[in-house]
């Protein structure tokens, strides 16, 4: 057979197995290409779904904190507002309590205020102050019986003793709200997604000075 002839096909047949590999190889490349795209696909539909999922966790979290103390806000800001008729019903008795007026105003007002900037920590400051102003008022009632007896002033602390139950079954309502809160943006992966959100720890409305059992304002 002619030599030509024989390198000639050797050299063909070269070229078809080289194609034919190329061609293989190729499409397996091809083919995982396609599978990794799809699997980077799914892990990314996988994270925005997740994303998605804690950012309206921590919606629903955040909007539970915030309506548990909109409804303390409504109950204090009616104390509030019953304080200084306390006030001048028991100075109309007791003249000679000026400096104990003061201090009660002042902590009326601190409180007042904490409220209107949503303070949660200095309402708590402003409650603690005013529990500890209570009983020197309950003093004051036992000095004069007939401050004691007066319609008004009984009205107001019939009242102020049923506000007082109302914030401290709310009071255990929004701490545990906020400490869900707290919880979930300090968990991770969570977090990541909170400090996106612009997330922050909520204070809890803590009041020293009042005990839970005996919530009576006046003896």
């Amino acid at each position: 057979m002619n030599p030509n002839l024989l390198y000639y096909l050797f050299y063909y047949n070269r070229l078809r197995i080289e194609k034919a590999l190329k061609a293989t190889v190729g499409g397996i490349g091809m083919e995982l290409l396609i599978i990794g795209l799809l699997v980077v696909g799914v892990l990314f539909l996988f994270f925005i779904f997740w994303f998605f999922s804690a950012w309206n966790r921590l919606v629903g979290l955040e909007e539970n904190a915030i309506q548990a103390w909109s409804n303390i806000d409504v109950l204090l800001r009616q104390r509030y507002d019953m304080l200084p008729n306390l006030e001048n019903i028991v100075s109309r008795y007791a003249t000679h309590e000026k400096e104990l007026f003061m201090e009660f105003a002042k902590a009326r007002q601190m409180a007042a205020g904490a409220l209107q900037n949503k303070d949660v920590k200095g309402v708590g400051a402003a409650e603690s102050m005013m529990a500890g102003m209570m009983p020197k008022i309950n003093a004051v009632a036992e000095a004069y019986p007939e401050l004691k007896a007066d319609s008004s002033f009984l009205n107001i602390q019939n009242e102020l003793v049923s506000i007082e139950n109302q914030v401290a079954d709310r009071r255990e309502m929004y701490n545990s709200a906020a400490t869900n809160f707290n919880k979930a943006i300090q968990m991770i992966p969570t977090t990541f997604v909170a400090s996106i959100k612009g997330c922050q720890r909520r204070d809890l409305f803590e009041v020293q000075g009042i005990a839970r059992e005996a919530p009576t304002l006046f003896a």
